[in-house]
């Protein structure tokens, strides 16, 4: 595979439009994509500062709605959120402040509860529940999903009264 083309600082500005139109991205995704692709490391800070003053790049915009999305589409918890968000190269500070203030009146339980109904739909969680190595996998999967240990378990202790022994195995 060839290395892709070196862009001036004009084509750098098209090519951060394209990247931004596919989806949104932090600041420091798109400069790392556009170290990739610069003539001129130069070019990069004078193209990233276009993008501000043209209103295209905002970490904390992005932040605010990359965690309403996790959280309305994907059910996540708040600790998957900061997680992705840090991932996608956000400041901790602007990843923290956003879960932070998107969360800040949710209830973790429905949140829970809304993430196994969605992921088992159809299903019959309090049979599936029942058997253990089951349990300790849907336990994994809330965990994962950032939702913390003792909700998660207040939430399959409905189901299974054996729950709380799963403590300490994350």
């Amino acid at each position: 595979m060839k290395p892709p083309k070196k862009l001036d600082a004009e084509g750098l500005m098209n090519f951060a439009g394209r990247t931004l139109a596919r989806r949104a991205r932090s600041l420091n995704e798109v400069r790392a994509r556009l170290r990739q692709r610069a003539e001129r490391p130069e070019d990069v800070e004078q193209v990233i500062s276009r993008l501000k003053q043209a209103g295209l790049l905002d970490d904390r915009q992005f932040a605010d709605s990359f965690a309403r999305g996790q959280k309305e589409n994907r059910s996540f918890g708040k600790a998957r959120v900061m997680r992705d968000l840090m991932a996608r190269r956000v400041a901790p500070a602007v990843a923290k402040q956003a879960a932070e203030s998107t969360y800040a009146d949710a209830d973790e339980v429905e949140l829970i509860e809304k993430f196994l109904e969605r992921k088992y739909r159809g299903r019959d969680l309090a049979g599936l529940l029942a058997e253990e190595n089951k349990l300790a996998a849907v336990y994994r999967r809330l965990r994962t999903a950032g939702f913390s240990a003792s909700n998660s378990l207040r939430v399959l202790n409905r189901y299974n009264r054996r729950a709380d022994e799963l403590e300490g195995t994350d």
